[in-house]
């Protein structure tokens, strides 16, 4: 069963963001698509429309403020009715090393992955209590929560903070029912990946280490993320789900 309360997803703009907002329109949900783009969103909602959703709609917000947050949600809590599922999908990585942090790389990407995930769940959790039961929330981490990179070590620990952020609250929320989970994608065909991918033989080298040969499509995550949002989950909590075409299990990452 799918429920029919609104979902807002982060980072919708593109990417996987934007294939889960389209993969819960074609199940029927409203949708709200925040990304920093309003523009972008615009695009996304009409595409949301077309796929199927009842009702939705798009905003421009910054994650990491607190009052953006708390305004867009009761923006979409009017245009969309109940809101029972939320996906923190806004995300960003800067390069970086030892001998290089400072606020200017580490700030934005921990404010964005990980606070932005905190302040989310924090403003939304009140209206996920109210919808009726059966309120999801799946934020997406990355399987260098698991692995590490020397070059992204903001990103790394974001990402690892965001697997432990989803457990406690999959503690703290269980007594309301409300569900917290994360998808930890491997190598996807994203615009965050983009600059790599054209580099001379960075996408064929990739695909070598890829057991399943090849990179991932934002839908075919979109799609677990459809699941964990869905009551056919109903009894998964607290918990990480790898999407990375086998390269974890087989240790070739």
């Amino acid at each position: 069963m799918t429920p029919t309360t609104a979902v807002v997803v982060t980072g919708a703009a593109s990417g996987i963001g934007r294939a889960t907002a389209i993969a819960l329109a074609e199940v029927g949900r409203p949708v709200a698509v925040w990304d920093l783009s309003a523009e972008r969103c615009a695009k996304v909602v009409e595409e949301c429309r077309q796929a199927g959703a009842p009702r939705a709609v798009g905003a421009s917000v910054d994650v990491r403020t607190p009052a953006a947050v708390a305004a867009a949600a009761a923006s979409a809590a009017q245009a969309l009715g109940p809101i029972g599922g939320a996906v923190h999908a806004a995300g960003v990585a800067f390069a970086g090393s030892l001998g290089g942090v400072d606020d200017a790389s580490w700030n934005p990407v921990i404010d964005v992955n990980l606070r932005g995930l905190a302040y989310l769940v924090d403003t939304l959790a009140p209206a996920l209590r109210a919808s009726g039961g059966g309120a999801a929330v799946v934020a997406v981490a990355s399987v260098e929560a698991w692995i590490g990179h020397g070059n992204v070590p903001a990103y790394c620990a974001s990402k690892a903070g965001v697997l432990g952020l989803v457990r406690s609250f999959a503690h703290a929320l269980a007594p309301d029912r409300i569900r917290v989970n994360a998808v930890c994608p491997g190598a996807v065909d994203t615009p965050m990946m983009a600059p790599l991918l054209e580099r001379p033989g960075y996408r064929q080298n990739l695909e070598k280490r890829i057991p399943l040969r090849r990179l991932a499509a934002p839908r075919e995550v979109a799609s677990v993320i459809r699941f964990l949002l869905s009551d056919e989950a109903s009894y998964v909590t607290g918990q990480d789900l790898i999407v990375d075409g086998g390269m974890l299990a087989t240790g070739v990452g």
